[in-house]
Protein backbone atom coordinates (compact mmCIF):
# COMPACT_ATOMS: atom_id res chain seq x y z
CA UNK A 1 0.00 0.00 0.00
CA UNK A 2 1.90 3.19 -1.21
CA UNK A 3 2.42 5.89 1.94
CA UNK A 4 -0.06 8.68 2.06
CA UNK A 5 1.84 12.10 1.66
CA UNK A 6 0.46 13.81 4.90
CA UNK A 7 2.91 14.24 7.42
CA UNK A 8 3.03 15.55 10.80
CA UNK A 9 6.03 18.09 12.47
CA UNK A 10 6.48 19.62 15.82
CA UNK A 11 8.51 23.17 16.48
CA UNK A 12 8.84 24.85 19.67
CA UNK A 13 5.94 22.86 20.73
CA UNK A 14 5.55 18.64 21.80
CA UNK A 15 2.18 17.82 20.34
CA UNK A 16 1.42 13.44 19.88
CA UNK A 17 -1.33 13.47 17.64
CA UNK A 18 -3.42 10.75 18.16
CA UNK A 19 -4.73 7.93 15.34
CA UNK A 20 -2.51 9.54 12.75
CA UNK A 21 -3.30 6.59 9.73
CA UNK A 22 -7.04 7.65 10.10
CA UNK A 23 -6.13 11.21 10.52
CA UNK A 24 -4.18 10.72 6.81
CA UNK A 25 -6.56 8.80 5.31
CA UNK A 26 -9.48 11.53 6.19
CA UNK A 27 -7.21 14.66 4.53
CA UNK A 28 -6.68 12.13 1.93
CA UNK A 29 -10.00 11.22 1.30
CA UNK A 30 -11.66 15.12 1.64
CA UNK A 31 -8.82 16.00 -0.97
CA UNK A 32 -10.01 13.51 -3.44
CA UNK A 33 -13.46 14.32 -3.36
CA UNK A 34 -12.48 18.24 -3.57
CA UNK A 35 -10.92 16.44 -7.03
CA UNK A 36 -7.88 17.56 -6.52
CA UNK A 37 -4.77 14.76 -6.17
CA UNK A 38 -2.13 15.04 -3.22
CA UNK A 39 1.47 15.29 -3.55
CA UNK A 40 2.92 16.61 -0.08
CA UNK A 41 1.41 17.81 2.86
CA UNK A 42 2.55 18.94 5.88
CA UNK A 43 0.92 19.40 9.34
CA UNK A 44 3.43 21.97 11.64
CA UNK A 45 2.65 21.92 15.14
CA UNK A 46 3.83 24.80 16.54
CA UNK A 47 3.73 26.97 19.82
CA UNK A 48 1.47 30.50 19.93
CA UNK A 49 5.15 32.66 19.70
CA UNK A 50 6.58 30.15 16.89
CA UNK A 51 3.42 31.13 14.55
CA UNK A 52 3.15 34.73 15.49
CA UNK A 53 7.07 34.77 13.88
CA UNK A 54 6.04 33.42 10.60
CA UNK A 55 3.09 35.88 10.59
CA UNK A 56 4.98 39.08 11.64
CA UNK A 57 7.88 37.40 8.61
CA UNK A 58 5.53 36.37 5.83
CA UNK A 59 2.23 38.29 6.00
CA UNK A 60 3.28 41.18 8.05
CA UNK A 61 0.43 40.83 10.48
CA UNK A 62 1.50 41.33 14.44
CA UNK A 63 -1.21 39.29 15.83
CA UNK A 64 -1.40 35.53 17.32
CA UNK A 65 -3.49 32.63 14.99
CA UNK A 66 -4.04 29.43 15.13
CA UNK A 67 -2.89 28.40 11.84
CA UNK A 68 -1.43 29.53 8.47
CA UNK A 69 -1.43 27.90 5.30
CA UNK A 70 0.82 28.13 2.53
CA UNK A 71 0.02 26.74 -0.80
CA UNK A 72 3.24 25.37 -2.52
CA UNK A 73 1.92 24.29 -5.51
CA UNK A 74 2.81 25.06 -9.16
CA UNK A 75 0.23 22.73 -10.62
CA UNK A 76 -4.01 23.39 -10.61
CA UNK A 77 -5.36 20.62 -8.49
CA UNK A 78 -2.22 19.30 -7.10
CA UNK A 79 -2.21 19.85 -3.44
CA UNK A 80 1.77 21.32 -2.09
CA UNK A 81 1.54 22.65 1.02
CA UNK A 82 2.51 23.33 4.64
CA UNK A 83 -0.13 23.84 7.42
CA UNK A 84 1.26 25.73 10.61
CA UNK A 85 -1.09 25.38 13.50
CA UNK A 86 -0.65 26.98 16.77
CA UNK A 87 -1.64 24.04 19.47
CA UNK A 88 -1.49 26.95 22.41
CA UNK A 89 -4.43 28.43 20.02
CA UNK A 90 -6.16 24.78 19.40
CA UNK A 91 -6.03 24.16 23.65
CA UNK A 92 -7.60 27.96 24.35
CA UNK A 93 -10.13 27.54 21.35
CA UNK A 94 -11.54 24.37 22.46
CA UNK A 95 -11.48 25.37 26.31
CA UNK A 96 -13.20 28.89 25.10
CA UNK A 97 -15.57 27.33 22.67
CA UNK A 98 -16.71 24.18 25.18
CA UNK A 99 -15.20 21.92 22.47
CA UNK A 100 -13.63 18.63 22.51
CA UNK A 101 -9.50 19.31 21.97
CA UNK A 102 -9.26 16.61 19.57
CA UNK A 103 -12.30 18.09 17.26
CA UNK A 104 -11.02 21.67 17.77
CA UNK A 105 -7.75 20.36 16.35
CA UNK A 106 -9.45 18.46 13.50
CA UNK A 107 -11.29 21.93 12.40
CA UNK A 108 -8.29 23.50 12.10
CA UNK A 109 -6.52 20.78 10.12
CA UNK A 110 -9.89 20.67 7.51
CA UNK A 111 -9.50 24.22 7.59
CA UNK A 112 -6.07 24.28 6.17
CA UNK A 113 -6.54 22.08 3.59
CA UNK A 114 -9.86 23.78 2.36
CA UNK A 115 -7.72 26.72 1.95
CA UNK A 116 -5.67 24.68 -0.01
CA UNK A 117 -8.80 23.47 -2.36
CA UNK A 118 -9.15 26.81 -3.21
CA UNK A 119 -12.32 28.12 -0.58
CA UNK A 120 -11.61 31.93 1.10
CA UNK A 121 -12.66 32.73 4.73
CA UNK A 122 -12.65 36.62 3.94
CA UNK A 123 -16.36 37.75 4.51
CA UNK A 124 -19.36 36.64 5.57
CA UNK A 125 -20.90 34.60 2.66
CA UNK A 126 -17.07 33.08 2.85
CA UNK A 127 -17.36 32.06 6.18
CA UNK A 128 -20.74 30.22 5.95
CA UNK A 129 -19.79 28.40 2.98
CA UNK A 130 -15.87 27.48 4.75
CA UNK A 131 -17.79 26.40 8.12
CA UNK A 132 -20.23 24.42 6.00
CA UNK A 133 -17.57 22.47 4.36
CA UNK A 134 -15.98 22.00 7.61
CA UNK A 135 -18.66 20.59 9.14
CA UNK A 136 -19.30 18.43 6.05
CA UNK A 137 -15.73 17.06 6.55
CA UNK A 138 -15.92 16.68 10.14
CA UNK A 139 -18.91 14.46 9.47
CA UNK A 140 -17.38 12.03 7.25
CA UNK A 141 -14.18 11.32 9.75
CA UNK A 142 -15.86 8.32 11.01
CA UNK A 143 -13.66 7.67 14.05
Amino acid sequence: MPRIPVHFFSEDTFYDLKQKVLVRNWIKDTILAEGFRLADLNFIFCSDEYLLDINKQYLNHDTYTDIITFDNSDEEKLIVGDIFISIDRVLENAAKFHVDERDELHRVMIHGTLHLLGYPDKGAKAKKIMTAREDHYLSLRGF
